[in-house]
């Protein structure tokens, strides 16, 4: 993100998104400020806030595409949480400082992950080393198993001198002597071993042995966990429970299981093990820390859900969810089981329908917390023609690869994606509007029965044009009483 220039940003925003210029302009300078938050001085940097964004409009037009894709181009933590999943404190259900909480945790795993990509190499080969380890003893070709006294205990292992060698002889001393294996064929039995173990090294290094068995002791994840709950859990209580199973030597990295797996499966149990080994926790904890703070992005979702229309029945507490958001959104440090986060730069994009609300019906205080608003527009019927066609992983280009597993060939000629289109937004008009989100039933519904029966049709092609779309969605997209049940 931090090189992508607002104007580079919505070029790849209009990759996945048709129209709404206007939002994708305002997500585009929030990210790059972002970036140039980070080139200010410490004391400047601390008193410049991010500018949080309200995208309004309807279902369907873009604003989950947008956050989706807002999640690829930002190289920062970023979580979509939807407000109406929330409570507010004292009743049941999570609270607003948890969506915080699973940010942290998105952050964390950002920064484990790029930490193991540095260490990948050593863990592989390490994991390369554990791996061979075992496919020798799994072949009793161990090393020490080279010598003659080897697994003997002890005190029944003698070593007489001959002719200038200590050789081991089987039995007490009142026993007679096992028979002593001369110069030559001690020599050859460890250079017949010496060998079969570098051609083991060689065919796993070539990739021979990645399907074959091999038994390896592994961590063992299903160890049972410390459980110790309150009401919105164990962080909110301030309780470690890892830390307190490592007091009671109940730590579950320590134990481990012999397992029999692939080699291929092996190799990467092993290298997360090792680079997991690798890796200084606290560094990643203290770098997650920082970047949650500074480059997290909170997108919430159906916000106009948390407007409370009235003081009784289930949107009771809906006014106290808005509360919470304001104390977040503001600025406050919420406890996280890796240390103190505080939300004073976390940017938040808000969205939200309004359908039976407005903006203006959110407390003053929540308004006045997103400064920036941008109001979609709905689409129209040229907008669903673009939307079959022209992103890189349109609706249309998805049913051609998926028929072309079949062997069928699918092609959509510029007359049936109109008619598609026409047909989906009268279906928009005529009944309640979901925008784009129409297109998919209307192609679930014209290409049904040729899903069904593509694996009978290897090897023929299918032309959607408009007689086809007409003759398939003809008597759905001209009654209206259909549409309400079809479409």
């Amino acid at each position: 993100m931090s090189f992508l220039t607002p104007v580079e940003i919505v070029e790849r925003l209009d990759r996945y998104i048709v129209g709404q210029s206007r939002a994708k302009r305002s997500v585009a300078v929030a990210l790059r400020n972002r970036w140039r938050r980070r080139q200010l001085s410490p004391e400047l940097a601390a008193d410049v806030y991010p500018k949080n964004i309200l995208l309004i409009g309807p279902t369907g037009v873009g604003k989950t595409e947008i956050a989706r894709r807002m999640a690829d181009l930002a190289n920062a933590p970023f979580l979509k949480v939807e407000a109406s999943k929330y409570s507010e404190v004292g009743y049941h259900g999570r609270d607003v400082e948890s969506m915080v909480r699973d940010l942290m945790e998105t952050s964390f795993r950002i920064v484990r992950d790029e930490k193991s990509k540095e260490v990948r190499a050593k863990a592989k080969d390490a994991a390369r080393d554990r791996v061979l380890a075992a496919l020798i003893e799994d072949r009793d070709l161990d090393p020490d198993e080279d010598d003659p006294g080897y697994g003997m205990p002890e005190d029944e292992v003698q070593f007489v001198q001959d002719g200038g060698l200590w050789r081991p002889m089987i039995g007490s001393s009142e026993d007679a002597p096992a028979p002593l294996l001369g110069d030559n064929e001690l020599a050859a039995r460890r250079t017949e071993r010496e060998s079969a173990r570098a051609e083991l090294a060689t065919r796993l290094d070539a990739g021979d042995l990645e399907d074959e068995r091999v038994s390896i002791e592994v961590r063992d994840k299903s160890t049972p966990s410390l459980s110790i709950m309150g009401p919105q859990g164990t962080e909110t209580m301030g309780i470690d429970t890892q830390a307190l199973q490592e007091m009671w030597g109940r730590n579950p990295a320590d134990r481990t299981k012999e397992r029999k797996i692939t080699v291929s499966e092996a190799r990467r149990l092993i290298a997360d093990e090792e680079a997991e080994a690798l890796i200084d926790m606290d560094e990643v904890q203290q770098e997650a820390v920082e970047r949650c703070e500074n480059d997290g992005i909170l997108f919430i979702d159906e916000v106009d859900k948390v407007v409370a229309m009235g003081g009784e029945g289930p949107d009771v507490s809906r006014g106290g969810v808005q509360r919470d958001l304001l104390t977040v959104i503001e600025g406050c440090t919420v406890y996280t089981k890796y240390g103190h986060v505080s939300t004073n730069h976390i940017l938040f994009v808000a969205a939200g329908a309004f359908h039976q609300s407005k903006p203006s019906d959110l407390i003053p205080e929540l308004q006045g917390r997103f400064p920036v608003r941008v109001a979609l527009s709905a689409l129209t019927e040229e907008d669903f023609c673009r939307i079959l066609v022209e992103p890189r992983n349109s609706l249309t280009k998805q049913y051609v690869a998926l028929l072309d597993t079949e062997g069928v060939t699918l092609r959509f000629t510029e007359e049936g994606i109109a008619r598609i289109a026409a047909v989906a937004f009268k279906a928009n008009k005529t009944t309640q509007n979901i925008g784009a989100r129409r297109l998919m039933t209307a192609l679930e519904r014209l290409l049904e029965e040729i899903s069904f029966d593509a694996s009978e049709m290897s090897g023929s092609e299918l032309v959607v044009d408009e007689d086809f779309v007409t003759e398939r969605l003809g008597d759905a997209g001209d009654d209206p009483e259909l549409i309400k049940y079809l479409l």
